[in-house]
């Protein structure tokens, strides 16, 4: 066990401001990780996480609306909700906003989720998968689902590896935001312009 005067303030304060524990917390986890940071980082975004997992049910009535333009050429602009206008105004959520939007204009995404994917194009793609498909007839439909999935997963802004961290996904970024934050943030639409480009 590690002894308390080996844990600096500096350490307790970043690891606060990393994982969105509180100051007690934070010590707690890198007394028990003694006084490895990476552990204790691991440990308590691990919990954040789960937390944020139980938050995703609720209303997301707040937010704000960004736009990212790059060299006037092509643009995104999102809404991004949050539970509270307390939240939608402070610097974090506005720049979380905003790197969504940079995300939508740099992947072109043409959907928020896979719950997005409308049916038709889904069953139009899994004809075409069936149509190819040359596996063993007992392991068909599992790997169909999975040869869909990733069929879609370039095109769903929550699967997409995130663009300033590609170790995690958009839905990550999110979700660690919402560890942080204590509310529960959804992005509800978004929509990207190329000059000269038309859908």
């Amino acid at each position: 066990m590690a002894k308390n005067n080996e844990i600096t303030i500096e350490q307790i304060k970043k690891l606060k401001e990393l994982s969105g524990v509180g100051l007690t917390d934070a010590k707690k986890a890198l007394v028990e990780a003694k006084g490895d940071f990476d552990k204790a980082l691991e440990a308590m975004r691990k919990k954040g996480l789960t937390k944020a997992e139980k938050r995703g049910e609720r209303e997301t009535r707040e937010g704000l609306i960004d736009a990212y333009i790059h060299d006037g050429r092509l643009g995104a602009i999102v809404e991004v909700n949050c539970e509270t206008s307390f939240v939608a105004k402070t610097d974090e959520f506005k720049t979380l906003a905003h790197q969504i939007a940079m995300q939508v204009a740099s992947m072109n995404p043409l959907y928020v989720s896979e719950d997005d994917i409308p049916e038709a194009d889904r069953k139009a793609k899994m004809k075409e998968l069936e149509a190819n498909f040359k596996g063993p007839d007992n392991m068909k439909e599992k790997i169909l689902e999975g040869q869909i999935k990733k069929a879609f997963s370039d095109k769903v802004l929550m699967n997409q590896p995130y663009i300033l961290d590609d170790t995690k996904t958009v839905e990550q970024f999110i979700k660690e935001a919402i560890a942080k934050t204590g509310e529960n943030i959804t992005v509800r639409q978004f929509k990207r312009i190329e000059l000269g480009v038309t859908e």
